[in-house]
């Protein structure tokens, strides 16, 4: 369904298109500190159109400063963000409303508003950005949730009603109502047990390739790493280092070699080299 057609938007015009060649996300040169506590230094990165980056760090290595840093809610030190294209710190407060409609974003813990109903959550950035008719709002909601894979009479529960998967698909129902075209996914699969988090990579995966998604996903998990990532960029000595799996597993950085070479990440590349064929190139 194409939201436009029924929608009367507000304020400023989404973010013009990219050259299919540009980066969707461009970081450079990012410092945050916090007093003499130096996170990132001299950090850069980019995500590519239709690919799926994971990033990982060490405890403290600031990947949830980093996300907040490329969403807007934090001003760095130095260096530049941009997003489709634009300099997130150049932008007006209206460019960034209106930016900020072509992506979504779900937080570790889901951050489902728990006096609001599933529906009511869903509707929340529809009703913020568009004037609609509240059964258009009804239909939009079943259509995520649909999307998601939960059932219509999900919609009617409030979240300490739903188990933990599904605190996390509704979230991300919630992340996908404006159809972003970029999607930031903050520790997706914490906290939920193995099969469930399978299930949620796999529908990562369906969505990723029905919706043609670019996808940041700051994760711990090692699983999800290895059977949904295209590239994954790592937090060390307060810069990123990126490559393919291939890649990093080839690495001499001490702390790179440990963490890909450990018990766990041995398991988990070899389940994933179980269920999944090679990846094809995404373009």
């Amino acid at each position: 369904m194409e939201l436009q057609a029924e929608m009367e938007p507000r304020d400023v015009a989404p973010h013009p298109p990219l050259p299919s060649d540009e980066p969707v996300v461009r970081v450079r040169g990012l410092v945050n500190r916090f007093g003499t506590q130096v996170v990132h230094d001299g950090l850069s990165f980019e995500v590519r159109r239709n690919e799926i980056m994971g990033i990982v760090g060490g405890s403290g290595a600031g990947k949830s400063v980093l996300l907040r840093t490329i969403l807007g809610l934090r001003e760095p030190q130095a260096g530049t963000v941009e997003v489709f294209g634009r300099d997130i710190r150049e932008l007006s407060p209206a460019e960034r409303i209106a930016m900020a409609r072509g992506y979504g974003v779900t937080f570790q813990s889901g951050a489902l508003v728990s006096s609001l109903s599933v529906a009511e959550n869903i509707q929340l950035p529809l009703r913020e950005a568009y004037t609609l008719l509240e059964s258009v709002l009804d239909d939009l909601v079943q259509l995520n949730l649909s999307l998601v894979g939960l059932a219509p009479d999900v919609a009617e529960k409030y979240p300490s009603q739903l188990s933990g998967g599904m605190v996390k698909r509704a979230a991300l129902a919630r992340a996908l109502s404006l159809e972003p075209k970029l999607l930031f996914l903050d520790e997706p699969t914490s906290g939920l047990d193995p099969i469930s988090a399978a299930d949620f990579d796999a529908l990562l995966l369906y969505l990723h390739g029905e919706l043609k998604l670019t996808v940041v996903m700051i994760t711990h998990d090692l699983d999800s790493l290895f059977r949904t990532c295209d590239r994954v960029s790592v937090i060390v000595d307060g810069r990123m280092v990126t490559d393919t799996l291939p890649g990093l597993l080839k690495s001499t950085n001490p702390w790179i070699h440990e963490y890909f070479h450990g018990p766990r990440a041995r398991a988990a590349e070899q389940a994933a080299a179980a269920v999944l064929a090679p990846k094809a190139p995404r373009g």
